[in-house]
């Protein structure tokens, strides 16, 4: 009984090994509904991470709440003094 080389074979495995691996690295769709651009920052997204006390769409609180979080959150001069 004769065996066959399998040197022949070995770069058939190889290029079907790389094939597999590659597939795997496809992306994926994005579907969902994501965020939604047409509506307006004040009108809020519906998570429960909110700041306490603003209510969704009130556009004057989301205003004042900007103002705040500028001059003392993310202003580095008066957060030093």
């Amino acid at each position: 009984m004769k065996r066959l080389p399998l040197a022949p074979l070995a770069p058939l495995a190889l290029a079907a090994a790389a094939l597999l691996g590659l597939g795997a690295c496809g992306e994926k769709p994005q579907t969902g509904a994501g965020i939604r651009s047409d509506a307006p920052a004040y009108a809020g997204t519906g998570s429960p991470f909110m700041q306490p006390g603003w209510k969704a769409g009130d556009q004057a609180a989301w205003a004042a709440q900007l103002r705040a979080r500028q001059q003392y959150g993310q202003n580095e001069y008066s957060r030093t003094r």
